[in-house]
């Protein structure tokens, strides 16, 4: 049997790399990432319920479910950025060089 190497990701770009993905894909990665994991800081903020969310973010329990839970596959990004304006956040893009 061969030996299986483990492969180390630190982060989106790293696992986009690992993966074969273009570096916009690795961004992308990133981007989506970095809104996931504010929607559900500001959620558990604020003590929201799923319904609570939805309400506000004029969407289905079952989307806000699938954010909150990092299952965000068929979850669009100007969606997220509607719950997180909903949760009274805005979001700044900020642009940098690639490293």
């Amino acid at each position: 049997m061969k030996k299986v190497r483990p492969v180390v990701a630190r982060n989106a770009r790293e696992l986009a790399k690992v993966l074969g993905l273009s570096p916009a894909d690795g961004m992308e990665i990133e981007f989506r990432s970095d809104l996931n994991d504010k929607i559900i800081e500001v959620v558990g903020k604020k003590g929201l319920t799923h319904s609570d969310v939805a309400r506000l973010a004029h969407t289905s329990r079952t989307r806000v479910t699938a954010i909150l839970n990092r299952n965000t596959h068929d979850i669009s990004t100007d969606l997220m950025l509607r719950v997180l304006a909903s949760l009274g956040v805005q979001a700044k893009l900020q642009f940098k060089s690639a490293a």
